[in-house]
């Protein structure tokens, strides 16, 4: 099992066992547990003690199967897991399933049935599945444990009034009249009681009262209500705790197949599904509390590593099923714990209570831990997360979970509730708006949202309604467009540009503006903001801030283009940094261009980090094998991407206005033998292909070049891609069919791509436009 521990884990551990600078060597190292640990270990033991027993209770499961629970979760989900300061054991979440495994399958069986979802959770572990389960929308994870939460307050209602619960809310809620006119004094009382301490124990004000909540509003409830049975001699049914000589192991499974299955797939999902999202709560409330302890964040898949583990033991001992508790979890956290130790310490202390505290434990009425264990259900059902879920338009996904488990069952509520999130998404996927309007003679067509075959019929009304030979302006405010939309949208834009009108289509996401201020558009200078009266704020200069004529600031110096990088693009793009620090480079693609500051290379390709591995000198120049430059990194860079990062194409971009072009047409051959002559001496054979004898530069589509410097600009790109074929490694990728050769034109002014292609044994620069290469 340890081969399948994520190596984070390992780092995990190790920080955590990492001794301060005055510890003793590690050959004398002393084991200690920090004082906070110590004390919030005893708070989740005083907690988990009674709510052990009552879920126990509540499954129809031996009591002590919830001691054991308790345990085992403490000592090795504690101990495996990878949430430190998430406590596990029998979670109120899996009564429901429990409950109808030991009605059907009995309680052997369930045990079984236990151990083989702890299997299923080791494998999901090993295949680093975990963070797919966050993957789960909340409103159905919520809707399951509110569906749940109910089935369990119904369920112990009965015991609450003395009497004993059927099999399902429906039964339940129709043997409640019977059950409320054969009333249990006794037991009521004792509930009642339960029930009022639980309520007023935390709202005892003032200092009294700090004291007072020191001590789990569980442990006093069940404490109090069992003093109050004792003295007031009442009779009433109590934990039942037989000699452990006696306690029931787990079997063979027996049963059909396929009910097995399901059932240990509806373990392995609550188990995970409770236990991941915990561990992500947790997290939360660790980094939101004061004080300058760190604890490494939870990994996930080492976590349910853990829980699997915890499963297969608890199983096995005869115990409930192992999962993430957020009451205990949340105790942990606010009793101050600092480590795994204060969960493993907890085990430790309900081993001892199951061991020496039975006679104690004895005296507990039903009633009060049926009364506990009513109200940990109703708790469930959160207003919090109701208000939520209707705030994100997901209430009808949560209503119908939640009546699906409660009525039909878990797997089948979770089922229910998963395929009308699938139709919640499509209907909004459906619900594109689409507008036409004209303004100053250009018409727009705005789309919002997305873009599939669903909406093709209302986008050819739109752009019907757009006459013959009009500028356009089509702005696709959406993420996605399927090829029925692509497929109309691009015929439609042909036809209209051959009947003499022009098409722009445009993408963006709401709130960013891709396009400079519209002061700069408009050609007028740019101001300050102490100029225009313009906030910060209210200048969404996106992708990039230019650091000169900008309106939103005039940054001059290169640290505070740094500090402005890390301060609005340092948090976007840190996680995906990471992943790349973490796995290393493997860019697609090589992109040799010119070093001139006017050519953004992220920003023509719309590339980050990770896409592209650049290559920029004067001129976008590949010295041929065997020059004598003086210079091999170019050489190196090729080798490299094409060996080494094993890239699938090299592209070579020029550009309009390139200074390395003028001073080569501007150079005299007898000139100063300066660095940058010496470099300029590998683009001698693309000025002689303008200007030699059958040298005819390839031409721009639908226009000539304007000047010698443009038509030196074409011709060079094509020449060093004949110098990039003459290179060993390039070669023999060539000749292997793994590599792919691409010419690029960036006109600076236009903001305008040309792509080398070949046409009728012509070699032309394309035109890239706004949907060639949307596919």
């Amino acid at each position: 099992m340890s081969a399948c521990v994520p190596a984070r884990a390992a780092d995990s551990d190790h920080a955590e066992r990492a001794h301060p600078p005055h510890s003793p060597p590690p050959g004398r190292r002393r084991f200690r547990i920090a004082g906070a640990d110590v004390s919030a270990s005893i708070a989740v033991f005083l907690i988990a003690l009674p709510l052990s027993l009552g879920i126990a209770l509540a499954t129809g499961a031996p009591l002590q199967a919830g001691l054991v629970a308790a345990a085992v979760g403490g000592l090795v989900a504690g101990r495996i897991g990878g949430s430190p300061l998430q406590v596990s054991g029998p979670a109120a979440g899996l009564t429901v399933v429990t409950a109808d495994l030991i009605q059907h399958y009995g309680w052997r069986t369930t045990c079984a049935i236990t151990v083989l979802a702890g299997l299923a959770q080791l494998g999901l572990g090993c295949l680093r599945v975990a963070r797919g389960a966050l993957a789960v929308s909340p409103a159905i994870v919520h809707g399951m444990l509110a569906g749940i939460g109910v089935t369990i307050a119904v369920a112990q209602l009965h015991i609450v009034l003395g009497g004993t619960p059927q099999s399902s809310v429906p039964d339940n809620l129709r043997a409640l009249p019977a059950q409320l006119a054969q009333l249990h004094p006794a037991a009521l009382s004792v509930s009642v009681l339960t029930l009022a301490l639980l309520l007023l124990w935390p709202r005892v004000p003032g200092r009294f009262g700090r004291v007072c909540r020191m001590v789990p509003a569980a442990l006093v409830a069940v404490a109090g209500a069992t003093a109050a049975a004792a003295a007031a001699g009442l009779v009433l049914p109590k934990v039942d705790l037989p000699s452990w000589r006696n306690h029931a192991l787990a079997g063979l499974p027996e049963g059909p197949v396929l009910g097995l299955a399901a059932a240990v797939l509806t373990t392995t999902l609550v188990c995970s599904v409770q236990s991941l999202l915990g561990a992500v709560a947790v997290d939360k409330l660790a980094s939101a509390r004061p004080g300058p302890a760190h604890v490494s964040r939870s990994d996930l898949d080492r976590e349910l590593l853990g829980q699997g583990a915890a499963n297969i033991v608890s199983g096995s001992l005869g115990g409930l099923p192992v999962a993430g508790v957020a009451v205990r979890s949340s105790a942990n956290v606010h009793a101050g714990a600092v480590s795994r130790n204060s969960t493993m310490l907890h085990g430790v202390l309900v081993v001892i209570a199951a061991l020496l505290l039975v006679p104690l434990l004895e005296l507990i009425p039903l009633a009060a831990l049926a009364a506990l264990v009513m109200a940990v259900g109703i708790q469930m059902v959160s207003l919090n997360h109701i208000r939520t879920v209707t705030r994100h338009r997901e209430v009808l996904v949560y209503a119908v979970t939640t009546l699906g488990v409660v009525t039909f069952g878990v797997l089948e509520g979770v089922a229910l509730g998963i395929a009308v999130a699938v139709g919640v998404a499509l209907h909004r996927l459906t619900r594109t708006r689409i507008t036409h309007d004209e303004q100053e003679g250009v018409h727009h067509v705005h789309v919002r949202g997305q873009l599939t075959f669903l909406a093709v019929p209302r986008l050819s009304r739109a752009l019907h309604l757009v006459p013959q030979g009009a500028d356009v302006v089509v702005a696709l405010d959406g993420s996605f467009m399927d090829h029925a939309a692509y497929e109309t949208l691009h015929d439609w834009q042909s036809t209209h540009t051959a009947r003499g009108g022009t098409v722009e289509i445009t993408g963006r996401r709401a709130g960013v503006r891709i396009a400079e201020p519209a002061a700069l558009a408009s050609g007028h200078p740019a101001e300050g903001p102490e100029e225009t009266g313009a906030s910060e704020a209210d200048c969404r200069c996106r992708p990039w801030t230019a650091w000169r004529n900008h309106q939103c600031e005039r940054p001059q110096e290169l640290m505070r283009g740094i500090s402005t990088f890390q301060r609005n693009t340092a948090p976007l793009v840190r996680a995906e940094l990471a992943r790349l620090a973490r796995e290393g480079q493997r860019p697609g693609q090589l992109f040799l261009t010119c070093a001139d500051s006017r050519v953004v290379t992220s920003m023509i390709t719309s590339s980050g980090p990770g896409d592209l591995f650049v290559v920029r000198n004067v001129g976008n120049l590949v010295p041929p094998p065997g020059a004598e430059s003086g210079d091999d990194s170019v050489a190196a860079a090729i080798e490299y991407a094409v060996e080494v990062l094993a890239v699938r194409s090299i592209t070579v971009c020029g550009h309009s206005g390139c200074g390395a072009m003028q001073a080569l047409l501007d150079s005299h051959p007898d000139g100063a033998r300066t660095p940058l002559r010496r470099w300029l001496q590998h683009a001698r054979p693309s000025l002689e292909r303008v200007g030699g004898p059958g040298g005819e530069p390839p031409r721009l589509a639908g226009r000539a070049p304007t000047d010698a410097a443009e038509r030196l600009c074409l011709a060079n790109v094509v020449q060093q891609l004949e110098h990039l074929r003459a290179h060993e490694s390039v070669a023999r990728a060539l000749r292997e069919g793994t590599l792919e050769l691409h010419g690029l034109y960036f006109h600076v002014g236009e903001a305008q791509a040309y792509l080398l292609t070949e046409r009728d044994g012509e070699q032309v620069f394309e035109r890239v436009r706004a949907m060639d290469l949307a596919m």
